[in-house]
C-alpha cells in the first residue's frame, strides 16, 4: 500500500462551482427514470451521454433514480475530483501499480479513505460512470477537498476531451472537476465506510 511519502505531487485546486441541491422529488419524476440496465463489469464504466433533463437538472436528489434496479445507494454526495493514471511507467507522477493489486484501467478510481473494493457512479455534466476504489490517493489535495482520483480515460469522457495514452494527459485544461457521487456497494479492503475523509486523517489504514 502507498504511503503519503509515495503520492502524487500535489495538483493546484481550483475554486468549487457552486452546487446547487434540490429537494426530494415527487412520485412523478420517478416514473420519469430511465430503464435499468444490466450491470457492467466495474472495468468497464457506463457513460450515458445525456441523462432526461429533469434528472440532470435535479442532481443529486435524484441519483438514486438513475441507478439499476438492483442497486441502492448506500451513500450520496459531491466533490472535486481529479484525475491520475498509476500503471507502474513512472510518467507524470506515476507512483506504481494500483494499492489494490490489479492493473490500472478504466473505471479504477482512487480515495483517501474509502475501503478497498468500493463501487459506485459519478456523475457530471449530465453524464454518468460506474467504478471502483483500487488505489489511494489524492494525498495532500485531499485536505482542500478534492476526494476522488477519476482514471484518466474516465475523466476524459466526463469532459468531452480526449485521453493521449503517452503522456497519460487529458486535454484541455480541466485539472478539476465538481461531481457528484453515488455508493452502491462498500468494498472488503482497508478503508473506512461513510463520507470520505482526507488521506492525512489515516481512514485508509482501518
Amino acid at each position: 500500500m502507498k504511503t503519503l511519502f509515495d503520492l502524487r505531487p500535489q495538483r493546484s485546486v481550483r475554486p468549487l462551482t457552486t452546487l446547487v441541491c434540490v429537494g426530494a422529488l415527487g412520485a412523478s419524476l420517478m416514473a420519469a427514470a430511465p430503464a435499468s440496465a444490466a450491470v457492467q463489469p466495474v472495468n468497464q464504466p457506463v457513460i450515458t451521454a445525456a441523462l432526461p433533463a429533469v434528472l440532470r437538472d435535479a442532481l443529486p436528489a435524484a441519483l438514486p433514480a438513475v441507478l439499476p434496479q438492483n442497486e441502492q445507494a448506500l451513500l450520496q454526495g459531491s466533490t472535486t475530483g481529479s484525475y491520475f493514471w498509476d500503471d507502474a511507467s513512472g510518467r507524470q507522477g506515476d507512483t506504481g501499480m494500483p494499492a489494490i493489486g490489479k492493473p490500472m484501467q478504466k473505471g479504477l478510481f482512487a480515495s483517501p479513505s474509502w475501503p478497498l473494493g468500493t463501487e459506485g457512479y459519478v456523475f457530471h455534466g449530465g453524464k454518468q460512470a460506474k467504478f471502483f476504489i483500487g488505489d489511494r490517493g489524492p494525498g495532500d489535495p485531499s485536505d482542500s477537498g478534492v476526494m476522488l482520483d477519476i482514471d484518466g480515460q474516465t475523466f476524459a469522457e466526463l469532459t468531452g476531451a480526449t485521453w493521449n495514452s503517452e503522456t497519460l494527459t487529458v486535454s484541455g485544461d480541466a485539472g478539476h472537476i465538481d461531481v457528484q457521487y453515488v455508493v452502491t456497494k462498500w468494498g472488503d479492503g482497508p478503508g473506512t465506510r461513510g463520507a470520505p475523509l482526507p488521506f492525512s486523517a489515516g481512514a485508509w489504514k482501518s
